[in-house]
């Protein structure tokens, strides 16, 4: 079996590629990794009082992300 070279993968082909290969321990580590080294923005708490706006904002922002980079929404 030939080296595959995760690093040279986008985030999605990394993700298509393990969904397609799941015995390929390597490419779900490489995946996680990725996913944990992200920066982790946290929205809000459960205590807030302005709970339900600021997540229906970040909602709104994510699904306008999406449709600006011709993604369908969330």
């Amino acid at each position: 079996m030939s080296q595959v070279n995760y690093a040279a993968m986008s985030d999605d082909e990394l993700r298509r590629y393990f969904l397609r290969h799941r015995e390929d321990k390597m490419a779900l580590r490489a995946y996680l990794d990725r996913l944990s080294n992200r920066p982790h923005n946290v929205i809000t708490t459960v205590d807030d009082p302005d709970f339900d706006a600021k997540i229906q904002a970040a909602i709104l922002r994510q699904m306008q992300a999406a449709n600006n980079d011709g993604e369908a929404g969330v």
